[in-house]
């Protein structure tokens, strides 16, 4: 089956056939890799899409989203909705029913003081969460009883699905992180690398930035499940590493997020271990715009903190010149092929949500130029770079190593060179760019750069809590642990003003023009968010591995409960 193929609908057709499992881990050892090494077994405390994977499972969601974007409950009895009474009239709070019976790996109670403990951990403002945005809106969480849990919100709230819903607001147990609470969140190293959970596996042993070693979940609530005994959960390494061990060598059963050229997976694939998955979801390669100054000359505090704006990237015009200078159809057939979709948009789906903005598709090497000699800025001495009141336009780019990466950093420095602008280009290790360490200069969140490039996404189908991540107060800072979800710095009262008008809109098409309009603000409006490509989630499986079904609205791992060996 080619990618091309996979890419037009036959997505994981051939793996959708169930296996009856005669026990729980008669299928022995399943091997996954993921390239991006995960540092760290708490999402709350990374906004890594790694960690949020590789949590998911041990750690669940009350509910999530199935291939298709629907919810689905997993812990609970139903999702809430107006008409079977679990979300009120008013749309102002959520009940959610926990099923009877639960219990986490350690054999103890799953009960609503769970639920609860979970949205004050994340809402606690010393803690600094890397999911706070999942709990916009909330006014209090409140346990009715052991099975009952209530969550309030301050105003009506159309869409009340952002506490507990998704792979990225997972249920954490009370006893085990009470002391883990506010500033000491980051401090408690066993319960964050070996979190007891409710999902299908728990952790044996954990080495940040390399590999899991987990075991079948002997409390899960299917007896027989999951069919593995045992998997390594491999970290680290490149995308075409991860891919020859899956579709050549036949080493691994899963590898993730094959960020290649389609010829290379095209080629891969003719060995015949396996097959590469593919599909449409929110992912978007981008660039980000640091709004304040990450020079190594200001106080460690202070730098790429909001008390020090960047010396050019606040002027409009600069940032709307580098958008300009990208061709980003070339970087979409260079880098993905089929796999990719030029884009403006940093929400480019469902469909409702998805501007029709185009303007930034065009190639405009000129156009670029004329706009920064009306802002003012001109290479004065010569030297080929512009600048302006003795500050030159000289920027460090910085991205996670990749090759498809480094060849975007190579052709961008040269476009925005036409343009006279100097770029210093910087690649790390993508365990270490997008880790939580709040001690490492190096992560994505502390932004010690002037622009880095990378992709995430939101899970389920409404962008609400996704656009809500760009408001004023969820900025990394030094006091929330340089957790939080706007690494740009951006602080727009008018867009904090649309994102609450959004939380109290249930109209599904007045929704989207609010967030079209949201996303319009922070990419065509003002550049600080510069889309590139729209990427298909490529990902691969052994022939061997039964059951995977590829989830682009919640985690690539969310059934790996039902995952089986093949036999032949």
């Amino acid at each position: 089956m080619t990618l091309k193929s996979l890419l037009l609908g036959a997505t994981a057709a051939s793996c959708l056939g169930l296996a009856a499992h005669a026990e729980r881990g008669a299928d022995g050892h399943v091997n996954v890799i993921y390239w991006q090494a995960p540092s760290i077994m708490n999402p709350y405390l990374s906004g890594g899409t790694k960690e949020i994977e590789a949590a998911s499972l041990v750690i669940e969601p009350l509910g999530r989203y199935n291939e298709k974007g629907e919810m689905v409950p997993y812990l609970v009895e139903e999702i809430p909705t107006v008409e079977n009474g679990g979300v009120a009239e008013d749309l102002k709070s959520i009940t959610w029913k926990i099923k009877p019976g639960l219990t986490w790996s350690d054999g103890t109670a799953f009960t609503a003081t769970d639920v609860k403990f979970t949205a004050d951990y994340c809402m606690n403002p010393e803690g600094g969460c890397a999911q706070l945005a999942k709990f916009e809106g909330v006014e209090s969480v409140e346990v009715i009883d052991d099975l009952t849990v209530k969550v309030n919100f301050a105003d009506a709230q159309p869409n009340p699905y952002g506490p507990f819903m998704g792979g990225q607001s997972p249920i954490i147990q009370a006893a085990q992180y009470a002391e883990c609470t506010g500033a000491r969140a980051s401090e408690c190293a066993e319960e964050n690398f070996a979190p007891i959970g409710t999902g299908p596996f728990k952790v044996d042993e954990f080495r940040p930035n390399d590999v899991i070693s987990l075991s079948a979940n002997p409390e899960y609530r299917d007896p027989e499940k999951p069919a593995f005994a045992t998997m390594t959960f491999k970290g680290g390494g490149d995308a075409t590493a991860a891919g020859r061990a899956v579709l050549e060598t036949g080493e691994f059963d899963y590898a993730w997020n094959l960020q290649l050229a389609p010829d290379v997976i095209a080629n891969m694939e003719e060995a015949g271990q396996g097959e590469a998955l593919a599909a449409f979801g929110t992912l978007v390669e981008r660039i980000e715009v640091n709004l304040t100054d990450p020079s190594p000359d200001l106080p460690e505090g202070e730098r790429a903190t909001a008390a020090h704006p960047h010396p050019f990237l606040t002027d409009p015009a600069v940032r709307q010149a580098l958008s300009m200078a990208i061709d980003r159809e070339l970087l979409t057939e260079i880098g993905y092929g089929q796999a990719g979709k030029p884009t403006c948009n940093w929400v480019p789906g469902p469909d409702i949500y998805a501007s029709d903005n185009t303007e930034c598709l065009t190639h405009d090497i000129e156009g670029a130029k004329a706009l920064l000699d009306e802002a003012g800025w001109t290479d004065s001495n010569g030297n080929g770079v512009r600048d302006k009141d003795g500050v030159e336009l000289s920027l460090l780019f910085q991205t996670s190593t990749n090759a498809v990466r480094q060849d975007f950093q190579a052709l961008i420095k040269q476009w925005w060179s036409e343009i006279g602008v100097e770029t210093e280009l910087r690649n790390i290790s993508a365990s270490v760019f997008f880790g939580g360490d709040p001690g490492s200069p190096d992560t994505f969140q502390k932004f010690y750069a002037d622009v880095e490039m990378y992709a995430n996404l939101f899970d389920g189908t409404d962008p609400q809590n996704y656009l809500a991540s760009r408001t004023c107060g969820k900025a990394p800072r030094p006091e929330s642990q340089w957790q939080g979800e706007n690494i740009n710095r951006f602080c727009d009262p008018e867009y904090d003003e649309l994102v609450k008008e959004l939380g109290r809109t249930a109209d599904l098409n007045e929704r989207a023009e609010i967030a079209i309009k949201l996303n319009n603000m922070i990419t065509r409006d003002a550049n600080v968010i510069i889309p590139l490509v729209h990427r298909g989630r490529v990902s691969a499986k052994s022939n061997t591995l039964g059951g995977v079904v590829l989830n682009v609205w919640d985690t690539e791992l969310w059934n790996a409960a039902d995952w089986y060996r093949i036999k032949e």
